[in-house]
């Protein structure tokens, strides 16, 4: 069996906040082999961009381990390493320098890693830019002056320029109209066949991350709830979070044999959560033990993963 490139174990990230600790995540646990594209999916507020981000060490983690190539990396991502290890922002207005170019924000990581110097540098920048879809004319345009598309077209430049083995997408198009969504997962699928690049895709959309994933793992408040090859989710869900999820993704017909499944009661808080599953105050099949025990991810065979009591 081939290793994992990227294994992350019971990784949590806690933040003490008025009141008690938040707790983002909270025990997670997955591997993303070389080349695959793992879907990361949940509501806004589950925890996915700051598991994403505690992979790369942009935050610290609290406990728990990242295995990257075999080596624990959990807190200590070195400046060579960061080489490998890159991300594509959410917001491609935000994310980039409103004072520098272009060319200057594409290639700063290369001047931070001292690659390159004058013309080999400028080359190397354009060669990038041209993968992107992006022209050399742009090269010393200011982000404002560029559409949300190219924009992130930039942001995707700058991640990629160091030839990274493993990015993290967070994401990257929920921002951006839907002709250019297409446009940019594309390019994202297409430029991780040419270069040999291992994605997390962050999001929130179950068709954007079903277009671009192999496998896809799905958070609930910190946790996991379900995990399975992105075929085997979309026709065969088995936690009751998933199949809320899938059923409340638009589709362009009408029909009228289609479930509708409805959520009622609150949220559970992530800040001192009580013992046991966190979706159970929403769970309509919800049993005690259901309110009592946390539920663990144990295997249905084939790789489908599920943390739950009745499934």
């Amino acid at each position: 069996m081939e290793t994992p490139l990227l294994q992350v174990v019971d990784l949590k990230k806690y933040f003490p906040v008025s009141g008690g600790i938040l707790k983002a995540v909270d025990g997670v646990s997955f591997s993303i082999t070389r080349g695959e594209t793992l879907g990361l999916v949940g509501e806004s507020g589950c925890g996915k961009s700051t598991t994403g981000r505690v992979i790369l060490d942009l935050i610290p983690a609290t406990d728990g381990r990242v295995v990257y190539k075999g080596t624990d990396i959990t807190n200590s991502v070195s400046r060579t390493l960061r080489r490998e290890m890159q991300i594509i922002f959410q917001d491609p207005y935000s994310s980039l320098n409103p004072r520098k170019t272009v060319g200057t924000i594409v290639g700063e990581a290369l001047q931070v890693q001292g690659i390159g110097k004058g013309k080999e540098r400028s080359e190397l920048i354009l060669e990038t830019m041209a993968k992107v879809g992006l022209s050399g004319d742009y090269y010393h345009r200011f982000p404002h002056e560029l559409d949300g598309g190219r924009r992130q077209r930039v942001g995707i430049a700058r991640a990629l320029i160091l030839k990274p083995s493993f990015v993290v997408c967070d994401e990257p198009v929920s921002a951006l109209d839907v002709s250019v969504q297409a446009q940019i997962l594309n390019l994202l699928q297409d430029l991780g066949q040419e270069m040999g690049i291992t994605y997390l895709f962050i999001s929130h959309d179950l068709s954007v991350v079903r277009h671009l994933s192999q496998r896809v793992a799905v958070m609930y408040l910190g946790k996991l709830a379900e995990l399975a090859p992105a075929s085997e989710l979309f026709t065969n869900p088995v936690h009751p979070y998933t199949k809320a999820l899938l059923a409340a993704v638009p589709v362009p017909k009408y029909r009228p044999d289609r479930k509708k499944v409805i959520l009622r009661g609150d949220v559970a808080s992530p800040i001192n959560p009580k013992p046991g599953c966190r979706f159970a105050p929403r769970c309509t099949r919800a049993a005690q033990v259901c309110k009592s025990e946390d539920p663990v991810l144990r295997d249905l065979g084939g790789g489908h993963m599920v943390a739950c009591h009745i499934a």
